[in-house]
């Protein structure tokens, strides 16, 4: 077995649809990026690579390729095709998206079925869960948003 972290941040950019776990959040402006900009995504993908060893986010996906529009579930769908040709098989995502101004309640079960879906799993292997920082830092002034999530991920080339 094997854990990974994954860390993600975009600022704000009012002109561009909000997109959280693979929803998009109705009456709030989206994240700047080259692709979505999912906080939540990017930091799953980056927890399923380190935890298996397989670089980061940008090695596999670099700005040049998610400027070409690729969306943030057809990244977890491509990370779960390379942790399983490498011989992995997940075991459990959970995530947390950091926003000061957007209640994310009403929107996290069917964050948790979007990237579950993405990442071929059931529902119950996943976890999405929102915070705020109360007004502290670059979240907690609305400047942006985070996602940060833990991976656990089992097998790999030595099994």
């Amino acid at each position: 077995m094997r854990v990974g972290m994954g860390y993600d941040v975009h600022g704000f950019d009012e002109s561009r649809p909000l997109i959280l776990g693979g929803v998009t959040v109705r009456d709030h402006g989206g994240l700047a990026g080259h692709s979505d900009a999912d906080v939540v995504s990017h930091a799953v993908a980056d927890a399923l690579l380190g935890a298996a060893g397989l670089g980061d986010l940008g090695t596999h996906f670099p700005a040049d390729v998610v400027a070409q529009g690729i969306s943030s579930l057809q990244i977890l769908a491509r990370t779960a095709t390379l942790l399983g040709d490498a011989g992995f098989t997940i075991v459990n995502v959970d995530a947390t998206v950091v926003i000061q101004e957007v209640r994310m309640a009403a929107h996290r079960d069917q964050m948790v079925t979007r990237v579950a879906e993405a990442l071929s799993l059931d529902p119950a292997q996943v976890s999405v869960k929102a915070t705020t920082t109360d007004r502290l830092g670059f979240a907690g002034r609305g400047e942006g948003a985070a996602g940060i999530a833990v991976a656990l991920v089992d097998g790999g080339p030595s099994r």
